[in-house]
């Protein structure tokens, strides 16, 4: 079986690609082969499957159809630039992640014509598909509303997702992630960015920025059970879905101020003390636009799993990026 990831070299993709790497199967399929594909050259595992790189923009010209021609059997398609950089490069988030989604279904549509081509491909879209006015908990039947491009964006792309399906030109699933923390590594252009960095810098004693008030509310999941929903996706029989191909995932609804009080309880008042406060207008904004909660059903009765309070995210991310424990 040949897996190929889009954006390979982004930190789910990196995560994704060790789990496939580790797992060597896909619900009972031997992996035989492992593509991972970004802007810039992905580091791929040592591991005795063969893993290689690709180095390209999915947007541009004969991209999509000179990775679709290997004609891998599973693609995850995680390829795109996040919100806040979208929101502020109006051109290049659509060129990416529209104009690349697009490419991508097309140059698939395309390599079925001569001979019979129907890969299985997970896309990832996201909460930001939806917007003001909200519910408390949004349900399954909800309408999408974006507020932001990037949302608008990701919105195309389910639609696109489940008309290529429709027509059975690719086989198609889309997992709407919540906002993933705590995130390794440095700070992104994400507007979500310091959700992660409120708790990511000071349980590494460093100092960390919050943009917006302690009410604010969201809804999370971890890493760790993002590379979760990706692979359990895969061995979903898409006929359960119907017509609505995109689902809304389990996680945690929670506000700044409860994720503080988590890394209070998990680290102490001296991680607590490097958060300084610096309001960010813009910020506030684009965040205050997205959805506080999920009711899930549909995902949940397929057996999506997630994290069920903060202090379990602050553990997953100590665990898994720092070794097990706190710096001393």
């Amino acid at each position: 079986m040949h897996v190929m990831v889009l954006g390979a070299a982004g930190m789910i993709g990196r995560k994704l690609i060790a789990a496939l790497a580790k797992k060597g199967e896909i619900n009972g399929r031997p992996i035989d082969r492992i593509t991972g594909v970004d802007i810039v050259a992905p580091e791929m595992p040592v591991s005795p499957l063969k893993c290689d790189a690709i180095a390209g923009d999915l947007s541009a010209e004969g991209m999509a159809s000179r990775i679709v021609a290997l004609r891998p059997d599973l693609i995850f398609h995680l390829a795109a630039i996040v919100s806040g950089e979208a929101e502020a490069d109006f051109e290049k988030g659509y060129r990416i992640n529209m104009d690349g989604t697009l490419a991508l279904f097309e140059a698939i549509r395309r390599e079925g014509e001569e001979k019979p081509y129907c890969p299985k491909l997970v896309f990832t879209s996201s909460i930001a598909v939806f917007g003001e006015p909200l519910p408390e908990e949004i349900e399954d039947t909800f309408f999408l509303t974006p507020l932001t491009s990037y949302g608008t964006q990701k919105a195309i792309g389910e639609l696109l997702l489940a008309d290529y399906s429709r027509r059975g030109f690719l086989d198609g699933i889309g997992i709407r992630l919540p906002t993933i923390t705590i995130r390794p590594g440095k700070p992104n252009l994400a507007a979500s960015g310091f959700f992660s960095s409120i708790l990511r810098e000071p349980l590494s004693g460093k100092e960390a920025v919050l943009p917006v008030g302690d009410d604010v509310r969201h809804w999370f999941a971890s890493p760790r059970a993002a590379v979760g929903f990706l692979l359990h996706a895969t061995g979903l029989e898409t006929e359960r879905l119907g017509a609505r191909r995109t689902l809304s995932l389990p996680g945690l609804s929670a506000t700044v101020g409860e994720q503080i009080e988590a890394l209070r309880r998990v680290a102490g008042e001296k991680a607590v003390s490097l958060i300084r406060r610096e309001p960010n207008a813009e910020i506030a904004r684009i965040v205050q636009s997205w959805p506080k909660g999920f009711a899930a059903e549909r995902a949940i009765a397929l057996g999506f799993t997630a994290e069920t309070s903060f202090d379990e995210i602050i553990r997953v991310h100590i665990d898994d990026e720092l070794g097990g424990k706190l710096p001393e």
